[in-house]
């Protein structure tokens, strides 16, 4: 990262079943963002529709998109050229046929796309079948240049997973970003909703601490229903959030649509890196065995 600060936004947004009206209210949450002095913005995962994974649909796949020609990437490069901005959308991609992938894209300020990255783990739950719709990612964790810094973009369920952060970390990802659709069970007690939130945040807070970045995950908000009738849905809970290198929560959402604004100090992990040298200590000789599934 070249400059002192940078400012960033996340648009936290509800979907529905139009394309056309979902990606119109991301690019009102872009202009928004741009208009505050944002210059790198981060959209909630698949943002141009309703979170599709609670049951399995042959017919769905007919939403998802070829990178860079769909809709979606269209619609954002020309959006990043016009404001001048860095964009991380999100987008249901068809690389072939009956060949899908859970992708982020990543346009730079003239419109260009900088990168992609492929969902690396891809969860199969009550409610988040995403293994019937998403091969899982194949380029790696690969961090993006541009403009606004190398960025470490990873999906979701990616956020729950140690390993992906650290080896964005160790190729020089200069802060994490976590396109996120989350929520929970509205059948579930306010406890449960609580201690679900909770890991959720502490989690990512604890990949910023081990790593010594900044971290911003931005959620989907609103009750979406289950087409199948099965189950009352998911309720999205928002609560979007970035936090600094040490896990200070620097600026979060709460449960309704939002433009979310924060000025990252660029600095101030080289600095943290400094006195908590978690790369220096690290001892790699000795994790051989982080390749093995259990050790039995």
């Amino acid at each position: 990262m070249t400059t002192a600060s940078i400012k960033l936004g996340l648009i936290q947004q509800t979907c529905g079943a139009d394309r056309d009206d979902n990606l119109a209210r991301s690019a009102a949450g872009v202009r928004a963002a741009a208009a505050l002095g944002a210059e790198l913005i981060l959209l909630q995962e698949l943002h141009a529709g309703p979170y599709f994974c609670q049951t399995e649909d042959p017919a769905v796949f007919d939403l998802a998109e070829p990178i860079p020609a769909g809709p979606t990437c269209r619609a954002l490069s020309a959006l990043a050229a016009e404001l001048g901005v860095v964009i991380v959308g999100s987008v249901f991609e068809r690389r072939a046929s009956g060949l899908y992938h859970n992708t982020a894209v990543v346009f730079e300020r003239d419109g260009a796309l900088a990168g992609t990255y492929r969902k690396m783990h891809i969860p199969d739950d009550p409610g988040y079948y995403e293994k019937f719709y998403f091969t899982p990612g194949d380029l790696g964790f690969t961090p993006i240049d541009t403009s606004a810094g190398r960025l470490g973009v990873l999906v979701c369920w990616d956020q729950w997973y140690p390993e992906a952060a650290r080896l964005m970390a160790l190729a020089g990802a200069e802060i994490l970003l976590y396109p996120t659709a989350i929520g929970w069970d509205p059948r579930d007690d306010e406890d449960e909703h609580t201690r679900q939130r909770d890991a959720w945040r502490t989690v990512q807070r604890a990949h910023a601490v081990a790593n010594g970045l900044p971290v911003a995950a931005c959620n989907r908000v609103g009750r979406e229903t289950d087409p199948s009738g099965q189950s009352p849905g998911i309720e999205f809970w928002g609560g979007s959030f970035v936090c600094g290198p040490q896990g200070e929560i620097l600026a979060e959402a709460e449960r309704d649509p939002e433009v979310l604004l924060v000025e990252i100090d660029r600095a101030r992990g080289e600095t943290v890196r400094r006195m908590w040298p978690y790369l220096r200590d690290r001892r790699i000789d000795a994790y051989g065995d982080l390749m093995r599934r259990f050790r039995d």
